[in-house]
């Protein structure tokens, strides 16, 4: 394998002509296991969400070898848990209070409170078609700071319970044992975008992991080491797949240089699944019946939604040509209430 340095690694697989050799780019699924180790998730317990999670005993886990603390969780989600959570991140994350990169000078203010409707019902072609190029971010819970880098009282609102939920049982299943998922940040990339390198150090607690989960297009993942100067490690990311960034890999140097069309699209195959799981589940999984008394209705009467491709359809759409990544960050130190 090549060594090249992150930033030498970045230019290279963001090249347009010549289109970048991608065979030096892990891809989990024909991984050795000197390139990655394989684990098994912690099982401990039933899985309150078996209509959006596959059972923690059939993860797909690894850690990459040559990056300490790099867990990489090949698509943990059912077909509906992925249009569950394409849904919340076009239609719901975007919404005030939420802050999204939307200009107010460029667009109406209506765009800045609810971009997904404002979206849907624009009659301009072009002006649709700037409206879906232009949102990019939205940030949930602690908003990070773009220009100072840092969280603050002042910028916060409730962190949205569901997600807050999945990403502590995913923390639990991995063994981190205390997690609070106090930030995120929802990116949006249109085909052919691209994240340039960064390091994620503005939270009090850097101890605790990254989580980040990706759905819709394919997408290339780099991370080095503490400086650009040093190797970086490419990897596919795929619909659905879960990359944990905890340990040395925390601080790490990453960046996306590519997203590009994937032919696989595993939330359309819902199957006999996705509409019994629950009911069968029931008997074994207690906790399934109980989620559904405890959680929002917002949780249950989305999953119904989902499973209707009318309902589905604007949100297809919108991911033929669209990679969303949710990426999760405790903020706090354990114990602390407040920065």
């Amino acid at each position: 394998m090549a060594e090249r340095n992150f930033k030498e690694s970045f230019k290279f697989y963001k090249a347009r002509f010549p289109a970048p050799d991608l065979s030096e780019v892990l891809d989990v699924d024909n991984a050795s296991e000197e390139t990655c180790s394989p684990f098994k998730a912690q099982t401990s317990g039933s899985n309150p969400f078996p209509l959006i999670l596959k059972p923690p005993d059939k993860w797909l886990c690894y850690e990459v070898n040559n990056r300490p603390g790099l867990i990489f969780i090949r698509n943990p989600f059912t077909a509906l848990g992925q249009r569950y959570w394409v849904v919340r991140s076009v239609r719901d994350y975007p919404q005030a209070p939420n802050v999204v990169n939307l200009i107010p000078k460029k667009f109406e203010k209506e765009v800045i409170d609810d971009w997904w409707r404002a979206f849907r019902s624009a009659k301009d072609p072009k002006f649709r078609e700037n409206l879906k190029a232009s949102m990019r971010w939205a940030t949930l819970g602690y908003h990070h700071d773009w220009d100072t880098k840092v969280y603050s009282e002042s910028m916060k609102n409730v962190f949205p319970t569901d997600l807050r939920e999945m990403t502590k049982f995913f923390a639990k299943a991995l063994g981190y044992g205390k997690y609070s998922a106090e930030a995120a940040i929802v990116n949006f990339y249109p085909l052919g975008t691209t994240l340039s390198g960064h390091t994620d150090h503005s939270e009090a607690d850097l101890d605790a992991p990254l989580f980040s989960f990706s759905f819709g297009q394919k997408a290339i993942f780099l991370i080095g080491g503490p400086t650009k100067e040093e190797p970086a490690t490419a990897l596919f990311l795929r619909s659905g797949d879960v990359v944990v960034m905890s340990k040395q890999s925390r601080l790490c140097y990453h960046a996306v240089p590519r997203v590009m069309k994937d032919c696989l699209e595993p939330w359309k195959n819902l199957g006999e699944s996705s509409t019994t799981v629950c009911e069968k589940d029931e008997v074994e999984q207690p906790n399934c019946k109980k989620m559904k008394e405890e959680t929002s209705d917002l949780l249950a009467e989305l999953l119904d939604d989902c499973r209707d491709d009318s309902f589905w359809k604007p949100f297809q759409s919108y991911l033929e040509t669209t990679r969303i990544n949710i990426n999760i960050r405790q903020v706090l130190k354990d114990g602390q209430t407040s920065l």
